[in-house]
């Protein structure tokens, strides 16, 4: 068969502007609120129809920062603590021959505008700022929950979650709407799983600030906040 060229259909805009800080999946911060706006082309309401009944959407993506030339048939999950290989297409890495991602969204609600037509709110995205994403479905509990589902080797694997303190003076300088998700990215511990140097101080652009950090046991210990 012929190769096909796909164009996006919308971009989604989100407070992370950079990899770093991004839950490694969707869904594990929900507090994380973002916006999905579609192509000129594509801002036809009758698109839409139907789609404020469901609850959740399935968003296919376009790895767009993780773009190579080649592939590699094995991978190294977080998961794993990056030592150990699986193959690529056991894992939900980025470095894909298509650079293809799925995410599940909440589906908030859809607001109309006079400059940008119709415009999803989504929350629980772990996605980078202007990702553009190729196409978007209705996610169905009936057909796309799974509750007898194994993980194969994220089942053995713990999900650790860190404990933040984050000064009340610090705090103030985060917009009120935005410092459950900002405090629940850092929770996610967004280090490489081989750095745990306690003196490091890690730095996260979030939204239009740059926030910093150090880890020591299961605490992560805000020390800065720098509006960009």
């Amino acid at each position: 068969m012929g190769k096909r060229e796909i164009c996006p259909i919308a971009y989604i805009r989100t407070d992370f502007k950079e990899k770093f800080g991004i839950p490694r999946q969707s869904g594990l911060v929900a507090e994380l609120r973002a916006r999905i706006v579609f192509c000129e082309e594509y801002r036809d309401e009758r698109a839409l129809l139907g789609l404020e009944g469901f609850s959740h959407l399935w968003l296919i993506f376009d790895f767009s920062e993780a773009h190579r030339d080649g592939w590699s048939p094995t991978v190294r999950p977080p998961r794993l603590g990056g030592n150990e290989r699986v193959g690529v297409f056991a894992s939900r890495s980025p470095f894909r021959p298509n650079s293809l991602g799925l995410s599940s969204v909440k589906l908030c609600s859809i607001e109309k505008t006079d400059e940008e037509g119709s415009v999803l709110i989504v929350e629980g995205a772990d996605l980078l700022d202007m990702t553009p994403i190729y196409d978007i479905k209705p996610y169905l509990p009936y057909a796309d929950c799974h509750t007898d589902a194994s993980g194969g080797y994220t089942d053995t694997t713990e999900r650790v979650r860190l404990d933040v303190e984050f000064p009340e003076n610090l705090l103030s300088e985060i917009p009120r709407e935005k410092r459950a998700s900002l405090i629940g990215c850092i929770a996610e511990d967004p280090r490489p799983s081989y750095q745990d140097n306690e003196e490091r101080i890690y730095s996260m652009h979030f939204a239009e600030f740059d926030v910093h950090f150090k880890v020591r046991g299961k605490c992560a210990y805000v020390v800065g906040v720098d509006k960009i």
